[in-house]
């Protein structure tokens, strides 16, 4: 009898381990597929495509607000209330130094930066124009602008870089009007007046 039970165990013992490797290889599998299809998230990984960047800033820690204003050739016109319009983007709205503060480390720090960038993620050829507005003054100053734009692709080119005043609240000034033709070449830079504000 214990002969018997012997023969049984021996011949069971290498089917229940094929039987638990078939199981293991099984596990791993399912274990692979679920990696597969989830995949890891990058994270702060942000593919932002642009073909032109235009900059509007002003001088570190000035109070006052500077609006930027941008006009594509199909009319599509983007502000501080129209952050999206067309294939254009205003990725700030910079107000001076309100909303500049950022709590770094339980520390309060003021960020000194005032810019405000527009960017082109495609284009449409025709006339953009660029134009800045005072929206709000903290201290009854005029403020100098910094415009500049770029073109990005296949490498970054400045096509403009220029300076303006603006004396007090309510003024608007066209900065820059740039042609683009149909394969994104700059054709014409100017700075003839242009209003947005006063059509909006």
């Amino acid at each position: 009898m214990a002969l018997l039970r012997d023969r049984r165990n021996a011949e069971i013992d290498p089917f229940s381990d094929l039987l638990f490797n078939a199981l293991l290889v099984f596990v791993m599998l399912f274990a692979v597929a679920l990696v597969a299809m989830n995949p890891k998230a990058k994270t702060g990984a942000i593919e932002a495509k642009a073909d032109y960047i235009v900059t509007v800033s002003w001088a570190d820690m000035d109070p006052n607000d500077i609006d930027s204003w941008v006009r594509d050739p199909a009319g599509n016109l983007i502000w501080f209330r129209a952050r999206e319009s067309g294939m254009m983007h205003l990725d700030r709205d910079d107000r001076g130094l309100a909303g500049d503060t950022l709590i770094v480390d339980g520390r309060q720090i003021v960020n000194p930066l005032n810019q405000e960038v527009v960017t082109l993620r495609g284009f449409a050829p025709g006339e953009y124009t660029v134009n800045v507005h005072y929206y709000e003054s903290r201290d009854g100053r005029p403020v100098e602008v910094t415009v500049s734009a770029v073109k990005v692709n296949p490498r970054a080119e400045v096509f403009f870089h220029g300076k303006l005043t603006l004396a007090r609240p309510g003024d608007e000034a066209t900065a820059l009007r740039f042609t683009l033709a149909p394969d994104g070449r700059v054709t014409g830079v100017d700075t003839l007046p242009s209003p947005l504000v006063e059509r909006r």
